[in-house]
């Protein structure tokens, strides 16, 4: 399912067709350094990812982390969307892309169309953001989005304090 559509980017729902591709994102040693390693190996281990987490939580919550592909090419470039935080009851605004598609505004340019069917489609009342205070291009981010640091707080699944924006 496509949730949303700029000149430029397509967002829509993972599958399971899309488990090399997780693979290859969620072992980027930026991925591993800026959000956490989930111990995905393998395609297998991808795809149980994909069926436990994104997939799970469309089903759940009726949103979750979508793929993010060029439009032209249909080529994977990274993953963002909307993660519900049930430790701290709040949804969260989430995207990480492979290296060579940083840099280039594909992060923000998905994560406002994210943002816009949040609260549009889905009628959201609150999207955060979350991130360590060490990461600083999801701050610079998130400061573009709109969002301001609001708190820092814990979470417990992470055994991890995260700066916490609005």
């Amino acid at each position: 399912m496509i949730v949303a559509e700029t000149p430029r980017l397509r967002i829509r729902h993972f599958t399971a067709a899309d488990s090399q591709f997780t693979l290859q994102l969620l072992n980027d040693a930026s991925f591993i350094n800026n959000i956490a390693d989930r111990g995905v190996r393998n395609e297998h281990d991808a795809l149980q990812y994909l069926v436990e987490g994104p997939i799970k939580s469309y089903q759940t919550y009726g949103y979750g982390l979508y793929l993010v592909e060029h439009v032209e090419s249909a080529e994977s470039m990274g993953m963002c969307g909307l993660i519900y935080r049930q430790d701290l009851q709040e949804t969260d605004i989430g995207f990480a892309f492979l290296p060579q598609f940083c840099g280039q505004g594909y992060a923000t340019e998905a994560a406002k169309a994210v943002i816009h069917y949040g609260y549009h489609k889905l009628q959201l009342p609150r999207i955060v953001g979350l991130t360590s205070a060490a990461n600083i291009n999801s701050i610079n981010l998130l400061s573009k989005l709109g969002l301001q640091f609001e708190k820092t707080v814990m979470l417990p699944a992470q055994q991890q304090s995260v700066m916490l924006f609005s």
